[in-house]
């Protein structure tokens, strides 16, 4: 790292991987993270870069649109990337004619990793672009985000569910008809509540892609342990949407977030199912909370919206 030769500064074993997560390699993310963290953050030269200051400065580039960074949120609105991206935010297929240059485009533009499956190009990306793609989700969310929070630190994630849901009910419908990306449009909505509400005490990640037919959320909390030490609950989250014609998703969802939550290491999960069918229910009656079980025995929490 150029910096750990200009002044001795190390960037621990951790740090350097996780950098190297962030950014998949592209030159000038590895240089904003570390310009974020030696000139903004001001982190010591005695002391080493940990992934806890990679967060931080990734949190704080995001917050503060980057010139680069603002540059990606214009190019989403551009139909050719539009059409590229959004089946990815959905998790549908990928239609492409045979002479289009859509997907050439965004590879070109970075957006896109350079190499199959088709992907966002990296981390930082793939979490900056729902956040900025559904910003009157935010200006909308009035609770407070440490009312969320227990007194031993943890997060009371059952009740942020239950605000979602009331939110959902009162502003789903016109919130979604405002999203550019529409087929994404739940989904979006949801991770922007959730991002609203999170950040700064804790991190969303996201993992979405063609053909995958659903977003998975972590989130991850820090709190003090009964040992006084950090440490962090993890909660895991499937967004699946019900179209036109399909039938209850529920089943087949269930099998998958057990393959998530498995991979996760976690006993329990949220399948959260938004049901756009021209014939569902009003969102004030179709939207509700109950539990189920998976396939593995998992006790899981069924959010319909």
């Amino acid at each position: 790292m150029p910096n750990t030769a200009d002044t001795g500064q190390e960037f621990t074993p951790d740090a350097i991987s996780r950098a190297f997560e962030l950014t998949a390699g592209q030159p000038w993310l590895v240089n904003a993270l570390a310009a974020e963290i030696v000139d903004e953050m001001a982190v010591p030269v005695t002391s080493p870069i940990t992934v806890d200051h990679l967060e931080q400065a990734k949190e704080r580039l995001i917050l503060a649109r980057a010139t680069h960074l603002d540059s990606l949120v214009d190019k989403l609105r551009e139909p050719r990337v539009h059409r590229v991206v959004e089946p990815l935010l959905a998790g549908t297929t990928l239609l492409l004619d045979p002479y289009d240059d859509d997907l050439s485009y965004a590879r070109d533009l970075g957006i896109v990793a350079p190499d199959p499956p088709v992907r966002i190009a990296n981390p930082i990306y793939r979490e900056i672009i729902p956040r900025v793609l559904a910003p009157d989700v935010a200006a909308n969310v009035t609770a407070e985000p440490r009312s969320f929070v227990r007194g031993d630190g943890r997060l009371d994630f059952p009740k942020l569910l239950d605000e979602f849901a009331a939110f959902w009910r009162t502003n789903g419908d016109i919130l979604v008809s405002r999203q550019l990306y529409h087929e994404a449009a739940p989904q979006l909505v949801m991770m922007a509540f959730l991002q609203r509400l999170i950040n700064g005490g804790g991190y969303v990640e996201r993992e979405y892609g063609v053909g995958r037919g659903r977003i998975d959320l972590l989130i991850r909390w820090p709190y003090s342990g009964s040992d006084g030490r950090r440490a962090w609950q993890c909660e895991g989250l499937e967004l699946k949407v019900r179209a036109e014609g399909s039938a209850d998703l529920v089943p087949e969802a269930l099998g998958q977030l057990d393959a998530y939550l498995d991979r996760l290491g976690l006993d329990t999960g949220t399948l959260a199912v938004f049901d756009r069918r021209p014939d569902a229910p009003a969102i004030s009656e179709r939207t509700g909370i109950t539990t189920t079980t998976s396939p593995a025995g998992r006790i899981i929490t069924l959010l319909r919206g």
